[in-house]
């Protein structure tokens, strides 16, 4: 196994120190963003430190670079070939920006990691380097004599991802202008709807204008249910997602986080572990709006909290789980009132249904459910699909993480349902 190196804020050296002059590298971005929603770019940018190409902005919406010489391998991963690079590229910066609420300095304990054959270089980062800033000029490659180099810049930027590409020269695509005669319609700003009854639905309409929300946020939150113990209070949002063909997938942070812009298209961005009444917990879950298309049909995703027993005996309905979807500045709020279900008042009931999204190509249909699984019981919600209508059953394979993942197999072993891979 490669040596370790690792690079310090503010360090400037050549690639070929680290062996990464050996072309193609990868660079694995480990961000600890709690409940922030991160965005990645790379600029590619002229001897004027400008970006005179806009094809040279490798992003969620373009995720590969003309040449092939930078490519958005993932979420947060990017692959590099610089011998693919034309002359005019001169630089290219890696930024994170923050999408939707919340400053740089809420970042947890992150690493910015670049292998290649032979060679392993991390470069840790934290949301002590910053303030009030959301978005960071993280690292910088760069020729110079001839050779590429790396700087690890680590730089707070005031404004978002629209900011940096005005910075690096670039422009931001704008909505047309409204039409002068006659005045459209006021857009309805629906601000937050709450449903609390299973019965209640709410439809959002998805939009298809150059300005259309990227991501369609939800976010489920608990809090401390009052009593002493103060580790028993860590529960986990799941998603089942129901494909168009009739299998599921199922997500949950950290060992099964999906992705955004490749299947699933449903990305988890990460566990949290405890809760207060002051601070209460909030687990977040990002959809691709456009998942209706891509998966070849309308899907389904069953979102709900689960309480292991590992964590210590609690009743969840006393921590007040609730979910909230964002999709631009229509928020829709699913806060069943657990107190009031006998099975939510039991401490061996895990599994509670918080909510039930429906996304075709035109819309977003969203419901509460409360329901919840029977007491003992490890089964997960399993959705299926007759006609038009979805159905949810508490009988899905039973899902572990961490050491206790392969006792699944056992529990699940009379279970004719599974989750695909």
């Amino acid at each position: 196994m490669p040596d370790m190196h690792t690079l310090a804020r503010g360090q400037r050296c050549r690639l070929a120190e680290f062996g990464l002059d050996k072309q193609p590298f990868t660079l694995d971005l480990a961000i600890a963003a709690g409940g922030l929603a991160i965005d990645v770019a790379c600029f590619g940018l002229d001897g004027r430190r400008k970006l005179s190409d806009e094809r040279y902005m490798t992003f969620f919406n373009q995720p590969e670079s003309p040449c092939g010489g930078v490519r958005l391998a993932g979420p947060t991963s990017f692959r590099f070939d610089f011998a693919r690079l034309p002359a005019a590229i001169d630089a290219l910066v890696v930024t994170l920006a923050i999408d939707g609420v919340g400053v740089m300095s809420a970042l947890g304990a992150s690493q910015a990691s670049l292998s290649a054959p032979g060679a392993m270089v991390a470069f840790p980062f934290q949301g002590a380097f910053f303030a009030a800033e959301r978005a960071v000029m993280l690292l910088e490659f760069y020729r110079k004599d001839g050779q590429w180099r790396i700087n690890a810049v680590a730089q707070g930027f005031n404004g978002g991802l629209d900011a940096l590409v005005q910075h690096f020269g670039g422009t931001v695509e704008q909505a047309a202008p409204p039409a002068a005669a006659p005045p459209p319609a006021p857009k309805v700003s629906l601000s937050k709807i709450t449903l609390t009854k299973p019965q209640q639905t709410h439809r959002i309409s998805l939009e298809k204008s150059a300005g259309a929300p990227r991501k369609i946020v939800v976010k489920a939150t608990w809090t401390d249910n009052g009593d002493a113990s103060g580790d028993n209070d860590d529960l986990d949002l799941r998603v089942g997602l129901l494909l168009p063909n009739g299998k599921m997938i199922f997500i949950q942070a950290p060992d099964r986080s999906g992705a955004f812009d490749c299947a699933p298209f449903v990305r988890h961005l990460g566990d949290v572990t405890s809760a207060s009444a002051a601070a209460p917990a909030t687990e977040t879950v990002e959809v691709n709006p456009r998942i209706g298309q891509l998966c070849g049909g309308a899907v389904a995703l069953v979102f709900s909290v689960y309480s292991a027993v590992a964590n210590g005996q609690v009743s969840v309905g006393a921590l007040a789980p609730k979910m909230v979807m964002e999709y631009g500045d229509q928020i829709v709020e699913c806060a069943f009132d657990f107190t009031n279900t006998p099975q939510a008042r039991l401490a061996n009931v895990y599994t509670y249904v918080i909510g039930l999204v429906e996304i075709d190509g035109d819309s977003i249909r969203l419901s509460p459910s409360g329901q919840t699984s029977e007491p003992d019981s490890e089964w997960t919600p399993w959705l299926t699909r007759k006609g038009d209508k979805i159905s949810i059953s508490m009988d899905g394979p039973a899902v572990f993480k961490g050491e206790l993942a392969p006792r699944a197999a056992e529990v699940n072993r009379h279970n004719p349902h599974r989750y695909a891979n």
